[in-house]
């Protein structure tokens, strides 16, 4: 079989919206989460850890203290960002330009969330937590907002308001940069 003409292809189950939004969630979820993992990791802390802290936003500093929370955890983040893709999809239905040019509007709105998680949430939730200050710091979570987040998200929305076409991502980025 060979991959390019399968590029154009139709798949069954994918073009509805609701489809899109629940495969961009896990999508860009996975993603995301695997990215806290490592780099927390290099910062000596482990996955257990990063899901108590994500499910003590919403629950509080209880969560920090193990147990069942690391659950929580992975619920409340998979529950943000299935928020973050229905928004980012209902803004597509209306604004055409997201769905004609997908690389760059994910990119914005990768740019977008990490303003609204590092400079809105994180400060209204834990005050006293320093906000990023090296380029390592800021690197990472813009890497991990805009490629791994913002990008996925645009990509998948755009494709099933474009009808289901399946494409590789990269094919889909290729025909999305010469729109």
């Amino acid at each position: 079989m060979n991959p390019i003409s399968e590029a154009g292809r139709s798949v069954p189950g994918r073009g509805s919206l609701p489809g899109a939004i629940v495969e961009a969630a896990i999508a860009a979820g996975t993603l995301d989460i695997l990215s806290a993992f490592g780099f927390a990791g290099l910062a000596g802390v482990g996955p257990a850890a990063v899901l108590h802290f994500v499910a003590s936003g919403p629950f509080g500093d209880k969560a920090l203290q193990g147990g069942g929370w690391a659950f929580a955890g992975i619920v409340v983040h998979y529950a943000i960002m299935a928020c973050m893709v229905t928004a980012y999809a209902l803004g597509a239905r209306r604004v055409p330009a997201l769905v004609r040019h997908p690389v760059r509007a994910g990119l914005g709105y990768g740019v977008l969330l990490w303003i609204v998680m590092y400079w809105i949430v994180r400060p209204l939730r834990w005050p006293d937590m320093p906000l990023p200050h090296t380029a390592y710091g800021i690197g990472n979570a813009l890497f991990s907002h805009c490629i791994l987040v913002g990008l996925p998200i645009a990509l998948i929305v755009s494709r099933a308001l474009r009808g289901g076409v399946a494409a590789s991502p990269s094919v889909a980025i290729g025909r999305a940069e010469r729109e």
